[in-house]
């Protein structure tokens, strides 16, 4: 005699899903009838009152499964999770900040309550078989948010590595996420309406069209994603420019759909992943790995200041101690050219001279190339531009030994505060365009 005909529930057959509990209820029907003769007046009891003995043993069944509920996460879980915390893997604490063990704590009361259902006497076999399959669904979904908890768990630990911010697997675990909540969805709605998930998957050709349709820019993130990672094009970290979209600084995040960039004015700007292989950008890791940031800065010198140094001036310059060798060196340069090609007094186009605008290059160099703060390795000049009616440009093209934004400027500055007080020293002046201060000292002159 079955459990389910000596509570006098209706007849019938069991349907598909029940067949995936038969062997748990077989077992609590076996249990039943080893102890059947010592519950011969409690059965007489709940044969005379079956409304009332339905009831309260489903309220029993309820209070069960959350009383264990509560034990599980109140109890066990926090104990687990201290012991957790003070051991040397991290893994585990990483499991816990995910919040895996407290999902999964959620299928005990659906256990309880999925087989103490089979223990309610009278219970109508329809009730009966939706109950159950609802919570069968729901145990489903229990398994379907742990796995999201676990990939969470995994992407946190692989955060931990060094690598991971050269090789993000955040958008691959994304992919494993969306995955496992279709094979939940399609899970749900077989057990809810009886019928073989082969169903719902062989109709999956047919909506191929649709579900391109829906997660085009998945798969094209996912496609850009992948070679992003494979070719090492983007890290987290990377200091990025991408002018389309205004981007321009450390990127903070690399998603499945997304990238995320912190500007310098501390503002966010996400770009979907699939605009990174359609649209230029520049990443300035490079420069962070080379040990080296370019300064490319040019000052303007008013081109009628530009003359030949006079004796005195040569006399003076010899004396420095950066222009020392320079000036030894294109002296005795000069004074040999112009002995093997001698001119008649007074003509100057043939005579090598020394200007004070070479002069200023050669001290420029020397300066960079003293300087604690330039990296010697890497390329090192000062050049001419073409001139302009801004004057003629002198350019400064050196790298710094730090690549620290703060740092960079502060010797950036440095070196042209410098240049800046020199140049007077050789005669020269720094082109500037006259300002209304110019002009009124022009005017009370003429006046």
């Amino acid at each position: 005699m079955t459990g389910a005909s000596r509570w006098g529930t209706a007849g019938g057959g069991v349907g598909p899903m029940e067949a995936w509990g038969e062997q748990g209820s077989g077992a609590v029907a076996g249990a039943m009838e080893g102890i059947h003769p010592l519950l011969l007046p409690l059965e007489a009891s709940i044969r005379a009152n079956p409304g009332i003995a339905t009831v309260v043993t489903v309220l029993a069944v309820l209070v069960l499964g959350e009383l264990l509920h509560r034990v599980v996460r109140h109890l066990i879980l926090r104990f687990l999770e201290q012991v957790a915390r003070q051991t040397p893997q991290k893994w585990d604490q990483a499991l816990f900040d995910a919040r895996l063990p407290q999902r999964l704590a959620w299928g005990v009361p659906l256990l309880v309550w999925y087989y103490g259902l089979l223990l309610v006497p009278f219970l109508p076999e329809d009730p009966l078989v939706v109950a159950r399959r609802v919570l069968l669904a729901s145990m489903v979904l229990v398994v379907v948010r742990a796995f999201d908890a676990f990939l969470d768990g995994v992407n946190r630990i692989y955060m931990e590595n060094p690598r991971s911010r050269e090789r993000p697997i955040k958008g691959f675990l994304q992919v494993a996420n969306v995955v496992g909540h279709l094979a939940g969805l399609i899970l749900i709605v077989s057990i809810l309406m009886d019928r073989s998930p082969v169903i719902f998957l062989s109709g999956l050709g047919a909506m191929t069209a649709v579900l391109l349709l829906v997660f085009r820019d998945t798969l094209l993130s996912l496609v850009a994603g992948i070679q992003i990672t494979t070719n090492d094009l983007l890290r987290q970290g990377d200091w990025i420019e991408m002018t389309q979209f205004q981007a321009d600084g450390d990127v903070v995040d690399i998603a499945l759909n997304s990238v995320t960039v912190q500007n310098w004015d501390r503002t966010l700007t996400v770009i979907p992943t699939h605009k990174f292989l359609e649209h230029s950008f520049k990443n300035w890791r490079g420069m962070s790995e080379s040990g080296g940031r370019r300064i490319k800065r040019a000052f303007h010198v008013d081109q009628s200041t530009i003359r030949f140094l006079t004796d005195d001036e040569i006399e003076t310059f010899s004396r420095w101690e950066l222009l020392r060798p320079y000036m030894a060196e294109k002296r005795a340069e000069v004074e040999a050219h112009n002995a093997a090609h001698a001119t008649e007094e007074g003509v100057h186009p043939h005579h090598r001279r020394l200007t004070n605008l070479g002069t200023l290059r050669a001290y420029l160099l020397a300066y960079l190339r003293s300087h604690p703060g330039i990296h010697q390795d890497m390329i090192l000049m000062v050049r001419q531009l073409e001139p302009g009616p801004e004057g003629l440009p002198m350019e400064v093209y050196a790298f710094t030994n730090d690549t620290r934004w703060g740092t960079y400027e502060g010797i950036q500055g440095d070196i042209f505060d410098h240049v800046l007080a020199t140049v007077p020293e050789f005669g020269l002046r720094v082109f500037q365009t006259p300002s209304g201060v110019d002009l009124a000292r022009g005017m009370g002159r003429a006046g």
